[in-house]
């Protein structure tokens, strides 16, 4: 495999400048929705401060399938992108494909080892080198809620699911769509994870998940897990089909629906419309123990040229920098990937957030996510997402559900 490696003397000289044009960067990426869009518009600022020539490559889509679609398509013809959001075993995927860059000059310059949790700094490395750079950590089981909906029919957060489907009931019939969601697939499986961990209990769900054991894949709990998302299925409008997942924080936002189950980037969208965490919107766990984590990064592709390669390690070098790290994951909605940023800016959520996190990690209880490509593999993950929202858009049983799913995840192996 060929590596391009950046050196400590090449990032120095971005600063200084060069006699050629200057640090390049075409970056594949599918945040496209408005609190994503003004999130990545401050990478573009930095690296146009800096110097940087950007071109950006978006791709719409929230789970990022499109892109990969497209990524895959300008790999093949041997024009691949100068950097592209990726992220989980993906990374290390097209690492063993022998199209990645090197970037480990940057990530030791820069002390990344030491200012990373290693759980994710894990994702981030290739066989010991350093081949992506990570942005923020996304906790993925949260409830969003319309604080004024709430409050008018006499509802609190629920902290279980039997308070969760109370309340639902209740909003249904005042006529309020209990749970605005999107019927795409990724979220979908957004929405089982979250109600798994519930369930399953943290190692139920990386037995399930993450060492796909049979038993666990097939047990009573898996049962209880399915029947659950029937009753949720109950709770969703009809025109949720091929609703995009802004959308449906979007109702929640104006009150049409109370809840919504999805990652802290649905934070992003409600303060990009200018409303404040306690206030306009509440925030809550998904009932159960546990963190569920999906980290946004950033894999360098082999590229040829020197402006290429310097695009390259100056968007390295300024992804994992303290302000980019800050600024981005106060308007993304996620926290910083860096334990050395301070949070005194950050609103209540992603405090919280960032106290569940710590205390998951120490518990043990800190998991990545299967829905957003962090635990799985493609073909794995895949496989349980096809039986999860069939499931959901069928009369299939809870058992003829856990059956599908044992079955699918073997033939995937």
């Amino acid at each position: 495999m060929k590596n391009f490696a950046f050196t400590v003397s090449a990032i120095a000289m971005l600063a200084g400048g060069a006699a050629h044009a200057g640090p390049e960067a075409e970056v594949l990426h599918w945040w496209t929705s408005g609190g994503e869009a003004k999130s990545v518009a401050v990478l573009q600022q930095e690296f146009a401060e800096k110097g940087g020539e950007w071109t950006d490559m978006p791709v719409a889509g929230g789970g990022g399938d499109a892109a990969m679609q497209a990524l895959r398509a300008r790999v093949l013809s041997g024009n691949a992108p100068t950097a592209v959001q990726l992220k989980g075993p993906a990374i290390q995927e097209w690492y063993e494909e022998g199209v990645l860059a090197d970037i480990s000059a940057v990530a030791e310059a820069q002390g990344w080892a030491d200012v990373l949790p290693a759980s994710i700094a894990g994702h981030m490395q290739c066989e010991g080198t350093w081949c992506a750079a990570p942005v923020n950590v996304h906790r993925v089981d949260w409830i969003w809620a319309n604080a004024d909906v709430l409050e008018a029919n006499g509802i609190a957060m629920p902290t279980s699911w039997d308070e969760f489907n109370a309340a639902a009931e209740k909003l249904q019939a005042a006529g309020i769509i209990p749970l605005a969601h999107g019927g795409q697939a990724w979220q979908d499986a957004t929405v089982f994870e979250a109600v798994a961990l519930g369930i399953l209990g943290a190692d139920g769900f990386r037995k399930a998940f993450v060492e796909l054991d049979e038993a666990t894949l097939t047990s009573d709990e898996m049962i209880a897990v399915f029947d659950q998302m029937r009753t949720l299925r109950g709770f969703v409008d009809p025109n949720f089909p091929g609703r995009d997942w802004n959308l449906a924080t979007a109702m929640v936002m104006n009150g049409e629906a109370a809840f919504q189950i999805m990652g802290d980037w649905a934070k992003g969208e409600f303060l990009a419309a200018g409303k404040a965490p306690g206030e306009d919107f509440l925030c809550a766990s998904v009932p159960g123990e546990g963190f569920l984590y999906n980290v946004d990064s950033f894999a360098m592709f082999e590229v040829g040229g020197d402006d290429k390669q310097e695009g390259q390690a100056l968007l390295a070098e300024l992804i994992v920098g303290k302000n980019f790290q800050k600024v981005f994951n106060l308007n993304k909605g996620s926290i910083p990937a860096r334990t050395d940023v301070a949070l005194d800016d950050f609103d209540s959520c992603a405090k919280l957030s960032s106290d569940d996190m710590a205390a998951s990690s120490e518990g043990g209880s800190l998991l990545p996510s299967y829905a957003h490509g962090m635990a799985l593999r493609g073909a794995q993950s895949g496989a349980i997402t096809d039986v999860v929202t069939s499931h959901f858009n069928s009369d299939m049983t809870s058992e003829d559900a856990v059956a599908q799913l044992a079955a699918a995840v073997a033939n995937s192996m």
